[in-house]
């Protein structure tokens, strides 16, 4: 009996359809249609829109809404610390290290072709937070997070004699941190940026004594 050649073999194909999106790529899409409209404000339907894929396609790959936008705003967290750090690690002093990091916020803020939409923590979050025990906790935890981030290096100041001996690196980080929410607030209403960096430039006077 004559073997089949390998002409003759039937093709096999890889089991399932390969992905036609970027998942980091779908994340930041549904996450920009997030920040426009607030949770409330944007349906699957836009979500759908905004990341080019459909409703069951959207549902496999991130859950439901509710799914999808505790994905996103843990992506934000993490890029809003990461440019802290890294604003940090670039900074020689501690006014120019604060100011790096005011400058890498309000490029996030106004980073959208144009249009302004302030933090996506405080234009989203904030509202959905009291009863939504979730983003309550992921809104706190960053907040804390923040708070500490600005602490570490205020105390860092300290022992360097950047600052006084005797000032308080916690009550200073809090007005770090109030200030840049600050920032995001002034931004959604309208305040310009340059503006916006002359406030910020006046709190790191008063911060730095």
């Amino acid at each position: 009996m004559q073997s089949r050649t390998q002409k003759d073999e039937p093709i096999r194909r890889p089991r399932g359809r390969p992905r036609a999106y970027d998942p980091e790529t779908a994340l930041r899409q549904a996450a920009g249609a997030f920040w426009k409209a607030g949770y409330a404000g944007t349906s699957l339907d836009d979500l759908s829109d905004a990341t080019g894929m459909n409703r069951p396609s959207l549902r496999a790959a991130f859950g439901d809404k509710h799914d999808i936008y505790v994905k996103a705003l843990r992506v934000y967290w993490d890029r809003q610390f990461t440019a802290i750090q890294q604003a940090f690690e670039a900074g020689e002093t501690l006014p120019d290290g604060l100011m790096k990091v005011y400058d890498a916020s309000l490029s996030i803020y106004f980073s959208n072709d144009g249009e302004v939409l302030g933090c996506f923590v405080v234009g989203t979050a904030i509202t959905e937070a009291p009863g939504d025990s979730e983003i309550q906790e992921i809104v706190a935890e960053g907040f804390r997070k923040l708070d500490a981030d600005f602490e570490a290096r205020f105390k860092q100041a300290l022992k360097a004699g950047e600052l006084e001996p005797g000032m308080d690196a916690k009550a200073l980080a809090l007005l770090a941190s109030a200030t840049l929410h600050t920032l995001a607030m002034r931004a959604r209403s309208g305040t310009p940026r340059n503006q916006l960096r002359k406030l910020a430039q006046k709190a790191v006077a008063v911060m730095c004594g």
